[in-house]
């Protein structure tokens, strides 16, 4: 067929009408709506007590601490796992430390073969929370103390797969072991060593504090990604280091004692609400000295060591301000998800004398030897651990302190803070919250979850809840009813209102140990044990212990391993005491004797 040629009006009107088509301005796509998934800051403190925030009673001057509070929630049955290693594990993983088999602190040399609760090393199908958030599209970083990782791995490509960047951090700037040293800390990045800073007036607070502004500060031009930072300082752990004017703050402050100072506490811990009003103060720790006992010279000098740790405190707490006025200044604040623990209960590791020059070491000099160089605590010329009595009041009202089944072991400050998903400001929550909990709300304020499988690689199922709801309501009911603990072979088990706690003396048959049973509803404090009141409610609970410890550790009880079971025994010493030489661990077994029943 012929096609007819458009005729010269016609053509026109088709050329005209191409024109405009071609000069159209062009249809601008709607920007993507930006992303207003809440930034997520946790802090974490090492060793800092039940009672040593001023927002939980303490005399301790924490400001920025106390008006992240005001502007948020306390939660007062707050639980960790009484050492730092396993609550880290259970605080970015949501499982219990069993079940990812960090028990207790990492492996110094691991042994592949072993596939038990103590391996030391953080199974690969355990999805951390910045893993999961880094899918979600966080950006994530951290700063400070790791010690989730065995001492054998050194960084390199096949000996890292524990670090933080193979664990889900964009960037990792910290330390890799337990402590470091505030002055000249050894330090890790990324994937590698680093040499310590040699700068004048360095201190490691305040440098990753700078690290944590620097991630939290938005790029310009550049679509909004929400921020995931860990910042897990290395106070209060010892060595307590800190510049002199913050321990002159505190002048003459802690001559009264430790044995006034836990009054005084639990007076202000009353009037503030963070405990009941009839909680007891349980007597003196066994094996802890009388302040009144002390001579002068002691009073002095141990007074001295408590300024140090409380400086220590202020100065962290003044970092810490910082991070929240840069999240203000930049508008970030209101929509900030910011968590301030506690990782365990307040150190006893030092004794009745204290550590003045090394850490982990017996002091041999004498209080008048202390006294002469009372200067140098704090500087970088000691290493300083204050003396076992210090961390009895840090914990106050509760009994005993870290590495113990006692709440003065386990429980800790808590402080969560959003001011775009929280309005009932300053309230104090009373929800029972385990660390393992904790993990999980983050991931649900982020609007995500923890998968079930990755790369087709089913993951250990997370034991923890959201505790998003008591976010917006005091009636909320609490995200767990019962949680199992077990440390070094001491056991504590809750269920409701009820604790049950057994002692273990190591080596020894665990089927004698001493339970204790109490109603923490009406004693807050472990005051009084009702275990001859109610031994079906004890028979109750250990029955239920050891349904969860089958259900979540292997072996479900076991001793602590040798290097552990060495360092001390949980009995009433005024000092850390090693297991006796009779009692240690047998020889291993010759070829001879291999097949025999061990």
């Amino acid at each position: 067929m012929k096609v007819r040629a458009p005729n010269r009006k016609t053509a026109t009107a088709l050329l005209a009408g191409l024109a405009s088509i071609a000069f159209m301005p062009s249809v601008q796509a709607a920007p993507a709506p930006a992303d207003q998934r809440p930034n997520i800051v946790l802090i974490v403190l090492d060793d800092v007590g039940f009672s040593d925030l001023g927002a939980f009673g303490s005399e301790i001057r924490t400001p920025a601490i106390d008006a992240i509070a005001a502007g948020g929630l306390r939660y007062n049955h707050f639980d960790t796992k009484a050492v730092c290693s396993p609550t880290r594990a259970a605080l970015l993983t949501g499982r219990n430390p069993q079940t990812i088999r960090m028990a207790d602190l990492p492996a110094m040399k691991l042994n592949p073969a072993d596939l038990t609760r103590d391996r030391g090393e953080l199974p690969q199908n355990a999805q951390t929370i910045a893993q999961v958030l880094g899918r979600a599209g966080y950006a994530t970083s951290g700063f400070g103390k790791w010690h989730l990782a065995p001492e054998s791995e050194d960084g390199t490509p096949g000996h890292n797969a524990s670090w933080p960047r193979q664990r889900g951090f964009d960037q990792f700037y910290g330390f890799f072991l337990g402590w470091t040293d505030q002055y000249h800390p050894n330090l890790i990045e990324g994937n590698r060593r680093i040499p310590a800073p040699e700068t004048p007036g360095y201190h490691f607070s305040v440098d990753i504090t700078n690290r944590a502004i620097a991630a939290l500060t938005p790029k310009a031009g550049q679509p909004r990604k929400p921020a995931f930072v860990y910042l897990a300082y290395g106070a209060g752990h010892s060595p307590i280091q800190v510049p002199r004017p913050y321990i002159d703050a505190y002048n003459g402050m802690y001559l009264k004692g430790w044995d006034k100072l836990r009054e005084d506490r639990l007076t202000r811990q009353k009037a503030l609400g963070i405990v009941p009003a009839n909680t007891l103060l349980p007597p003196r720790n066994p094996g802890d000295r009388a302040w009144a006992d002390l001579t002068q010279t002691e009073q002095a000098v141990f007074a001295r060591f408590m300024q140090v740790y409380a400086g220590f405190l202020t100065h962290t707490d003044e970092q810490i301000a910082r991070v929240v006025a840069h999240l203000k200044a930049t508008g970030q604040y209101d929509n900030t998800l910011l968590i301030v623990m506690s990782d365990n209960g307040a150190a006893s590791e030092a004794g009745q004398k204290g550590s003045f020059e090394k850490m982990y070491r017996p002091n041999t000099l004498t209080p008048e030897q202390m006294l002469a160089r009372i200067d140098e605590l704090g500087t970088d010329k000691t290493q300083s651990e204050y003396q076992r009595p210090w961390a009895m009041a840090g914990v106050t009202p509760l009994r005993r302190y870290k590495v113990w089944p006692y709440l003065g072991g386990v429980r800790t400050p808590l402080i969560v803070s959003w001011p775009k998903g929280i309005r009932d400001h300053g309230a104090i929550r009373k929800q029972y919250v385990d660390v393992v909990d904790l993990a999980p709300t983050l991931a649900d304020a982020a609007r995500t979850g923890f998968p079930a499988a990755v790369s087709g690689r089913k993951e250990i199922p997370v034991a923890g809840k959201s505790i998003r709801a008591s976010f917006s309501s005091a009636a909320a009911p609490s995200a767990r009813t019962k949680q199992y603990f077990e440390l070094r072979g001491n056991r504590a088990i809750t269920q409701g209102k009820w604790r049950a706690v057994a002692m273990h003396q190591q080596m020894a048959d665990f089927a004698a140990d001493k339970w204790e049973l109490f109603d923490t509803e009406a004693d807050f404090s472990e005051s009084t044990d009702l275990s001859a009141k109610y031994p079906a409610r004890l028979a109750e609970l250990k029955r239920l212990w050891w349904s969860e410890a089958r259900k979540y550790s292997t072996p479900a009880l076991a001793e602590a391993p040798e290097a552990f079971r060495l360092r001390e025994r949980f009995d009433d010493a005024p000092d850390r005491v090693p297991l006796p030489a009779h009692l240690a661990p047998p020889p291993e077994p010759t070829a001879a004797t291999s097949s025999q029943p061990r």
